[in-house]
């Protein structure tokens, strides 16, 4: 994996961590009990998908930077 796919990686999973945090803290009052069901379900699972591609993100940063050290 190159530095910038890992990168990307890192970035998109803390974006979807934030803005799906950020829509959990939004949702209005007012809403039929299945709403929120539904939203509370997509929020856990993109945070989660989120926080999947950082993991992945980091790990391939990691191996970039330790085979390039491993090479100089």
């Amino acid at each position: 994996m190159s530095r910038k796919i890992a990168v990307f990686l890192i970035v998109l999973g803390a974006f979807m961590i934030f803005e799906w945090v950020n829509l959990g803290f939004n949702l209005a009052d007012g809403h039929p009990t299945a709403f929120y069901v539904v939203h509370g379900v997509l929020i856990v699972v993109n945070v989660v998908l989120g926080a999947v591609l950082a993991v992945i993100g980091w790990r391939g940063l990691r191996q970039v930077r330790d085979r390039t050290g491993a090479a100089g």
